[in-house]
């Protein structure tokens, strides 16, 4: 019976000792599947002519799936009725084409597949398969290429679409709104984009982020780049695009009540001298008084009127520049706004940067003896103020010292708003500036200047942290800056106009250059950093 126990108990024991062992040494199922998918055949077979059929089958060798078919999948010239592809959403070894168009005669036809064709299991994707037919005689076999940038953004949007039209004598500049390419490419993940199969002639090349896929210029949503002379093909084989989006026509958009005297007026297009007046047949002894100011992250005016005057709806007299137009909004008793103050910077004051005070309402006075700043030892520090009516804001300038600490304070009644809304408590600001080692600098040098002019400007996290025009000397100074990384970004100011300007398709206007230097500076604090710059 002992000896059956201890026979037992081994057993036990090592299988225990087996299990652990499999634990610790399981099979994991090899290594992993990075084959893509293999075409086995193709019915009718690619590159086919004198192609008649209305059904194309594509069957691999083994499971696939088609992913973002919208993005990825381009044909060439483009259907008006896009084909039905099968199957959408399951696996399969055979994708169906079913062609829904009257195919065009004696043309080439390309049916790019970009990555969007993925094996099952490990998604490897069957990368930039074309299938390629004629309805004619013979396949075209001539192609063009090039790069795609954005003109104002560091890096591309994927999927950028490039289209080619044919020109002829009846071709106008009218044709990218309404009619359909002759030939579609596109950049897929990438900048590059290629033409294959293309036949000889004369074209118009557009590049264009259709967020319509429609495969149509919609200038208030797409961005466009374009070459202003035609391209000849074959003598042309390769084009560089700037993508831009176009500023609109100026044109008031709507008007919505935000409050009993508030109202909020969207625009679209380039603001010049707006304003605003209130329409309609009130007694003469009845005096609207506005005010107007642009917000300061929208396309929108802010619009205040007063008295209230109880009636359904009011209209209102729009001017910008040569452009008239009238709005009507509601016009409800709703609440009236109160006074909010708002200060920047917050805490840490470069040196001679400015104190802002805006406001939630129209700033209507500030009365400086209402208003004190004090330095460290308690001593009162001259300043002066600024008004910026578009902007409703105050700047108040003084002259700071490093290493040193400020008290501005606002007494009840400094500020008083439009509404007739006072500043009731006193507010009290505190202030410090660091010492200049806290700083770093830079200078930057153009070392191939032209005659052209230019800006630099520093840019963290998508946001210009200071600007500058470059001197004749082909230099820039940035003093007093903040640690940290920045990118260089420089415009090519054609016009003088101490900004960037965009394009316009029908007036044959490309946009400003833009470079970014390829890499980041590294600015720290008490370092003088010194970096050259090359223009391509």
């Amino acid at each position: 019976m002992l000896r059956s126990f201890r026979y037992f108990g081994f057993t036990t024991l090592a299988c225990l000792l087996l299990f652990n062992c499999a634990k610790r040494g399981s099979i994991t199922g090899g290594p992993k599947d990075e084959t893509p998918p293999e075409l086995l055949r193709a019915t009718p077979p690619n590159k086919s002519t004198n192609f008649k059929k209305k059904e194309i089958q594509l069957t691999f060798d083994e499971l696939v799936t088609i992913e973002k078919p919208d993005e990825q999948i381009l044909i060439s010239p483009p259907m008006k009725n896009k084909p039905e592809i099968k199957p959408l959403g399951f696996a399969s070894k055979t994708i169906k084409i079913k062609l829904l168009d009257t195919l065009l005669p004696n043309t080439t036809y390309t049916i790019n597949f970009g990555n969007s064709v993925v094996d099952y299991n490990e998604k490897n994707p069957f990368s930039f398969f074309q299938y390629v037919f004629s309805t004619g005689n013979v396949l075209d076999s001539l192609s063009f290429r090039g790069e795609v940038r954005d003109a104002f953004k560091q890096k591309l949007q994927p999927n950028t679409s490039v289209f080619l039209y044919e020109e002829n004598e009846t071709s106008t500049d009218s044709i990218i709104y309404n009619t359909l390419p002759r030939y579609v490419s596109s950049t897929l993940d990438s900048t590059t984009f290629q033409f294959n199969n293309l036949k000889a002639g004369k074209y118009r090349l557009i590049a264009l982020q259709d967020k319509n896929k429609n495969y149509k210029f919609d200038p208030k949503i797409d961005q466009i780049g374009f070459i202003e002379n035609t391209i000849s093909i074959p003598e042309d084989s390769i084009a560089n695009l700037s993508v831009f989006k176009e500023i609109p026509d100026f044109k008031y958009v709507r008007a919505k009540q935000l409050s009993k005297n508030h109202f909020q007026v969207g625009f679209s297009g380039t603001l010049e001298e707006p304003s605003i007046a209130v329409l309609g047949d009130f007694p003469d002894s009845l005096q609207f008084k506005t005010r107007l100011f642009k917000h300061p992250k929208k396309d929108t005016l802010d619009y205040w009127v007063k008295p209230f005057v109880a009636q359904d709806s009011i209209i209102f007299k729009a001017i910008n520049g040569k452009e008239i137009d009238t709005i009507i909004s509601r016009y409800k008793d709703q609440h009236k706004d109160s006074l909010k103050i708002n200060v920047t910077p917050q805490s840490i004051l470069k040196l001679k940067e400015a104190i802002l005070i805006s406001a939630n309402t129209p700033l209507e006075k500030l009365d400086e003896k209402l208003i004190s700043i004090l330095d460290k030892d308690t001593l009162p520090v001259a300043f002066t103020v600024k008004k910026n009516n578009l902007e409703n804001e105050y700047r108040i300038d003084f002259s700071s010292y490093e290493d040193s600490n400020y008290r501005v304070e606002l007494l009840p009644n400094a500020v008083e708003d439009f509404l007739g809304n006072t500043l009731k408590d006193t507010i009290v600001f505190n202030f410090r500036t660091l010492e200049n080692s806290a700083y770093g600098t830079l200078k930057v040098t153009i070392a191939n200047k032209n005659d052209a002019n230019l800006i630099v400007q520093l840019v963290q996290a998508k946001e210009v942290k200071s600007s500058k025009a470059i001197g004749a000397t082909g230099q820039a100074n940035f003093l007093g800056i903040t640690p940290g990384k920045y990118s260089i970004k420089i415009i090519e100011d054609t016009n003088n106009n101490g900004k960037w300007d965009t394009g316009n398709y029908l007036n044959k206007i490309q946009p400003e250059r833009i470079f970014y230097f390829e890499k980041q500076v590294d600015i720290r604090a008490n370092w003088d950093v010194k970096q050259e710059v090359s223009l391509p």
